[in-house]
């Protein structure tokens, strides 16, 4: 099993603290937009709309609050809604349980004064010893910000030699977006970086005050114009299971299904393993990646 605990040193990069106020407008804006009256049983006066989807008038009266009320909060001023206006206006909104969750953080945000947000997220050794059990199974744990605390040798295997790399560099996010090897490795890329955006955008909802978050997401829209371009659609959602696939250097196709389990003691942190249907090509592929060890390590992107 793999695993660094040294404290991360994020370069400076541009971007502040996220702005919360501005978080939670974009994103009732984005959320209204894509919204059409005959998606909620209003009338469609054609032509004659000045805006993309619903006006603020109508998802007002969906919500059942007046078209101040929701102005002010679509301004960026929550302070004072209530859960239960909140519930309303997700319901308007037609908001999924992560989109819901989402919005409550942005407008009602928790104190995080027992658990800051910049503080170094730490692996227990029983989980360390966990993965190492976890034989020809490729499994990690991911933290905020899409950091990768610790992993197996599987896991190394599949996705690359994470101890090879800059505590910096191990990130989901750096990787997938800046290092051109891992968009060869994934065959859905596209999704992939969704994914991770969706998964951003969460932690941002969570703790818009962690600067390295915010240094981050920074960097990222200064390298990256699929960054740019994903961020600004404001989308959060979470995926704890599914199938991924690769294309591996050594062993060539991958069809991966994947289970994330959230910690109960750190909601934070989750551990992701990964598994092949019994019998099939890729489940083979996986007892060679196995069998080669080290050598197989070596073949998938590290640099």
């Amino acid at each position: 099993m793999e695993r660094r605990d040294e404290q991360p040193q994020v370069a400076a990069a541009p971007g502040g603290p996220l702005d919360r106020r501005a978080e939670l407008s974009e994103f009732l804006r984005s959320r209204r937009a894509r919204l059409k009256p005959e998606d909620v049983g209003l009338p469609d006066f054609g032509r004659h709309r000045r805006v993309p989807g619903l006006r603020r008038e109508e998802l007002a009266q969906l919500a059942g609050v007046s078209v101040a009320y929701y102005t002010r909060l679509e301004q960026g001023n929550g302070r004072n809604v209530s859960a239960e206006v909140l519930d309303s206006i997700a319901r308007a909104l037609r908001l999924t349980n992560a989109e819901h969750a989402h919005l409550t953080h942005l407008a009602k945000p928790k104190s995080h004064k027992k658990k800051p947000a910049a503080r170094q997220q730490q692996v227990r050794s029983s989980l360390c010893r966990l993965l190492d059990t976890m034989d020809g199974v490729p499994a990690y744990i991911v933290g905020r910000r899409a950091e990768i605390l610790a992993w197996n040798r599987m896991a190394a295997a599949v996705f690359g030699d994470w101890a090879e790399l800059p505590a910096t560099e191990r990130n989901w996010a750096r990787l997938v977006f800046l290092r051109p090897e891992y968009r060869d490795l994934f065959i859905d890329w596209e999704q992939k970086a969704i994914d991770i955006v969706c998964a951003l955008r969460m932690d941002a909802g969570c703790y818009p005050d962690d600067p390295r978050l915010s240094a981050l997401v920074g960097e990222l829209s200064v390298k990256s114009e699929e960054f740019r371009r994903l961020w600004a659609t404001h989308d959060v959602r979470e995926k704890s299971h599914g199938v991924k696939r690769l294309h591996h250097p050594l062993v060539g196709d991958l069809s991966l299904n994947f289970e994330s389990f959230r910690l109960a003691d750190d909601s934070d942190v989750s551990l992701v393993a990964y598994h092949a249907e019994p019998g099939s090509t890729s489940a083979e592929s996986l007892r060679l990646l196995a069998s080669w060890g080290t050598d197989a390590t070596r073949a998938v992107p590290s640099a």
